[in-house]
């Protein structure tokens, strides 16, 4: 069975992508540059940097140790580009997003923000080599969802909305396990983007964190907190905002 070497002096990459190694009980074997590659290894880690110095076949020249870790494993197994990348994404305030490459996990994961999303797409999209990108997003959350689906509308060939009721949480990671599910499903197309309306009760959820956020000095207007909803500002943005508007 091949596995994965890692060739590099770069101390923080090592030690985040042996972390990412270990954690996923992954095989792998660490190499100096003048050590003869054993046969067993299948592909080698470096950075953009050191990538001049490593004489092997199959090389991942990548300074994020998570994409280059997602990129050795898809070369490890004989692929290099796909026909159709599918992303998988179950919204929410921490969405889950999946990437499938031509039926095959390559990445689950929880992001930081709906608009993380988009960020992570694009980070995927550039280093798979793919023909088309399609998103598949679960129905749940509706403002959520539909940030999601508005922030990504242009870096994929098209979105479709999955019934995610059946979707499995059984990992450690519930909502990466789901877009999983989700990404495998299928869904109806969207003609175009939906519109971003929170919900009254999601408008003043926001206000009182923002009165939790604040220490209970202020409470953001219910304008301010809309726009948080929708995503056009961060809580932290509205209530600077809101520390203007009271100063005049």
């Amino acid at each position: 069975m091949k596995v994965i070497g890692i060739m590099t002096k770069n101390f923080n990459f090592f030690y985040e992508l042996v972390h990412l190694l270990r954690e996923s009980r992954e095989r792998f074997v660490a190499l100096d540059f003048d050590d003869a590659v054993p046969e067993n290894v299948g592909v080698i880690i470096t950075t953009a940097e050191e990538r001049p110095w490593v004489r092997f076949r199959k090389v991942v020249a990548n300074d994020q140790p998570d994409m280059a870790l997602s990129i050795a494993r898809s070369q490890l197994k004989g692929r290099e580009a796909f026909t159709t990348l599918v992303a998988g994404i179950d919204p929410g305030s921490r969405p889950g997003l999946a990437i499938i490459g031509d039926g095959r996990v390559l990445v689950a994961e929880t992001v930081s923000s709906p608009e993380q999303v988009a960020n992570e797409i694009v980070r995927y999209g550039r280093n798979f080599q793919h023909s088309r990108m399609i998103a598949r997003v679960g129905h749940g959350d509706r403002t959520n969802r539909n940030r999601i689906i508005r922030s990504i509308w242009n870096m994929v060939d098209d979105v479709e909305v999955v019934d995610e009721t059946s979707t499995t949480r059984r990992t450690e990671e519930p909502d990466a396990d789901a877009a999983v599910s989700i990404a495998l499903g299928s869904g109806y197309r969207l003609p175009f983007p939906p519109e971003v309306r929170p919900t009254p009760g999601e408008v003043r959820d926001i206000q009182r964190l923002s009165r939790i956020e604040s220490g209970g000095r202020v409470t953001i207007s219910y304008d301010l907190a809309e726009a948080v909803a929708k995503g056009e500002l961060s809580l932290q943005e509205a209530l600077r905002a809101q520390d203007r508007t009271c100063a005049r």
